[in-house]
């Protein structure tokens, strides 16, 4: 099903899981996600009080970036040191 902005949108229904509540996540979702058991899912809350559900950790990508900065600045050193 497409939304009013031509996304395909689904319908996910809130249900119990032991003491717990949860969502079921259609198995074409998870494979489209590329997402395992036991993977962790990201929400972020926009300003527009909707959800972005995703795989992206925002932490890990800025970590990220910070480290590749790091090496390229000290890659002579990293190259004495991987001798």
């Amino acid at each position: 099903m497409l939304n009013a902005s031509g996304v395909e949108a689904m319908k996910l229904e809130v249900k119990r899981i032991g003491n717990s509540t949860g969502l079921i996540l259609p198995k074409e979702l998870v494979g489209r996600l590329k997402l395992d058991q036991g993977d962790w899912l990201h929400v972020t809350e926009n300003n527009d009080g909707t959800l972005h559900l995703s795989p992206y950790d925002p932490t890990f990508e800025k970590g990220m970036k910070i480290a590749e900065k790091a090496m390229k600045t000290y890659r002579n050193a990293l190259a004495e040191l991987a001798k």
